[in-house]
């Protein structure tokens, strides 16, 4: 009568697809990740491009905003101020 063992090489076979079959799943979850991995990088590069435009918004307005011609247009209508008359000016020695 045959014996259910199996022999060394029938092992070794079975070993051996096992090890295919993990390296086949590491292989898969790999390209997975390295996909996600991208998805995200996309995403944070779309969103940083979104944030350098508003910057940039951000300065021209800024400057605009802090210009001497519009401060002195600010000054004189809306806080009323005004040159001193050269009479009211007092020039300090050291």
């Amino acid at each position: 009568m045959i014996s259910p063992r199996l022999s060394s090489d029938a092992w070794a076979l079975v070993f051996m697809a096992f090890l295919i079959m993990v390296s086949s799943v590491g292989v898969a979850y790999s390209a997975y990740r390295t996909r996600q991995g991208l998805a995200q990088l996309q995403s944070l590069e779309v969103e940083r491009d979104r944030l350098e435009v508003e910057w940039t918004q951000l300065l021209l307005e800024e400057h605009a905003w802090g210009s001497f011609s519009r401060i002195g247009t600010v000054a004189t209508t809306q806080l009323h101020m005004q040159n001193p008359a050269p009479s009211d000016v007092v020039m300090v020695r050291p």
